[in-house]
């Protein structure tokens, strides 16, 4: 297919830089954005670098009444050597892809997608940190704008993305984070859209959070409708390091499936680990936390890569993971990752785009 090009406007107010030391997560943004249009009737349309900025919104916009949303989580990393490295854009684009057709959408084409990201990030590449831990946050978005109040997918269409420098997702950094059992709310059903990367599904999350925060927990460890079967951790995907077996609740219709966790994943087979794919009982890893048997936990996904897990908890049960430690499973996991991505590792699985 081949796209128009991107026009360029650069920014004249330079944003000041945050401190690197004190990035935490989604607070800060770059000095521009890109932004395409789709409508039924032109296609893709219009695709431009700006100055970050408000967006220009019908207040009928589908977005805003019926829930036309979806958006990705990817990074740029600056590596060892200067290079800037994308980490598995391709995986992103595919996501997207599947979540505009259950949403009705139309998802930008691969070279659409692709080309505005890394052009953003090559305009705005002295954001990003050079910390190992930090990194350049990409966060592609799709939303229907058309303005209108019947009940039918939107007309048009607009894919932005937006970049924020981003430290460590959790203030605790890497230490173990302790879990709330969610046994009142529920994430996702089957024939939901547990499964899609919609911005309805973060909403439905944010009062379970709010509850588990106030208890001073850090996040919710999601169960199925029936209350029996573990399906993720916040909104992240979780795994279970057994004596004899790794186990993440495999993908059924209700999870989200993380670029993260399958890059896990692919690690384990690679180094000849046990990993299974499975629906696991929440009543086995209470035991397994109980007898020993359950050694590790972490969840999984881009913004916090991953994170231990060191205690759940329930109305009337309370379970240690690790006696509260980062396990050594979990430590060589987390290793391996960033070290691909900051490119002191060969990246043999081939996810590291370089900026050119």
């Amino acid at each position: 297919m081949n796209l128009a090009p991107i026009s360029v406007t650069k920014t004249t107010q330079p944003l000041k830089k945050p401190d690197a030391n004190n990035l935490g997560f989604g607070q800060y943004f770059t000095d521009h954005m890109f932004v395409a249009k789709y409508s039924d009737a032109k296609g893709w349309y219009d695709s431009q670098i700006l100055p970050y900025g408000p967006l220009a919104l019908d207040p009928a916009a589908s977005v805003l009444h019926y829930g036309q949303a979806l958006f990705e989580g990817m990074k740029a990393f600056r590596q060892g050597n200067g290079d800037v490295a994308l980490f598995r854009m391709d995986y992103n684009w595919n996501r997207m892809c599947q979540g505009a057709e259950r949403l009705c959408m139309v998802a930008p084409p691969k070279e659409l997608f692709l080309e505005g990201i890394r052009k953003l990030v090559e305009i705005d590449q002295d954001w990003i940190p050079e910390n190992k831990g930090s990194a350049l946050y990409i966060r592609p978005t799709l939303i229907g704008n058309e303005g209108f109040l019947g009940v039918r997918p939107s007309r048009e269409y607009m894919f932005f993305v937006i970049l924020s420098p981003v430290g460590a997702y959790y203030k605790s950094g890497l230490a173990p984070v302790n879990i709330w059992v969610e046994e009142d709310y529920t994430r996702a059903c089957p024939g939901g859209l547990g499964a899609t990367k919609a911005a309805a599904n973060y909403a439905s999350s944010l009062k379970a959070a709010y509850e588990a925060k106030k208890k001073d927990y850090s996040q919710v460890l999601w169960l199925d409708t029936t209350r029996t079967y573990v399906e993720e951790v916040g909104t992240m995907n979780v795994f279970f390091v057994f004596k004899n077996e790794i186990v993440t609740p495999s993908l059924e219709g209700t999870i989200l499936a993380g670029g993260t966790r399958d890059s896990v994943i692919q690690v384990l087979k690679s180094w000849g680990k046990p990993i299974v794919e499975r629906k696991i009982k929440l009543s086995e890893i209470r035991e397994g936390a109980q007898s020993g048997n359950l050694v590790e936990a972490f969840g999984t996904g881009t913004a916090a890569v991953i994170t231990p897990m060191g205690e759940l908890a329930a109305r009337d049960w309370k379970v240690k993971i690790n006696n509260g430690q980062m396990g050594e499973l979990t430590t060589k996991l987390y290793q391996e990752l960033t070290d691909i991505q900051y490119g002191y590792k060969a990246d043999n699985l081939n996810w590291i785009e370089k900026l050119k």
